[in-house]
């Protein structure tokens, strides 16, 4: 396995402490912890894309690997954020069932004649970033309410949350509608 896909691999591993940290309640400032993890595995995401180009590392595994790690880490994300009353089940739903559906497509494509390893468009990078920037912005403001209340009860909290779901749950959306739309012959081959 090369560098970019330990990268890669690094990344999913970090998931069960991100959510340890985010979910246990008598951890001390667990926000603050929850968002270096994170913000840890998000420089990964751009990292292992980086050394995968620059050393010609670039293998089917990663092309498959990377978009995984991104859905596993930001599932975990978004679920926890349910289990916390700070996003609505209903959006969460939303971008897992995209999730669900760009898989499916992946997977039949990889299945196909042709043997397709579909990597990431743009609209699924900026899915993925934007989404990724949204949860530590998040955690940010629930660092500053929760962990520090350097930000008092007044501060919109979960109106800036909602908003930012919102713009992740379009974004999905759409980029879904995208993925379908440009990969429908292999739907239609399946």
């Amino acid at each position: 396995m090369n560098l970019a896909n330990k990268l890669t691999l690094f990344r999913v591993i970090l998931v069960p402490f991100f959510v340890a940290a985010l979910m246990i309640p008598y951890i001390p400032v667990r926000f603050l912890i929850a968002l270096i993890i994170f913000a840890l595995a998000s420089i990964t995401d751009m990292l292992d894309g980086k050394v995968a180009r620059k050393y010609n590392m670039i293998t089917d595994l990663g092309k498959f690997l990377d978009p995984l790690a991104d859905k596993i880490l930001v599932a975990a994300a978004l679920i926890c954020f349910v289990e916390l009353g700070w996003a609505p089940a209903w959006a969460v739903a939303l971008i897992m069932a995209r999730e669900f559906m760009v898989s499916g497509v992946r997977l039949a494509a990889a299945n196909s004649k042709e043997k397709l390893v579909i990597a990431a468009n743009i609209w699924g990078k900026l899915k993925t970033a934007s989404t990724m920037v949204s949860i530590c912005l998040i955690l940010i403001m629930h660092i500053l309410t929760d962990d520090f209340s350097v930000i008092g009860a007044e501060f919109p909290v979960q109106i800036i949350t909602d908003v930012l779901i919102y713009i992740c749950t379009f974004l999905t959306v759409v980029s879904g509608i995208i993925y379908l739309y440009d990969y429908r012959s292999v739907l239609k081959e399946n």
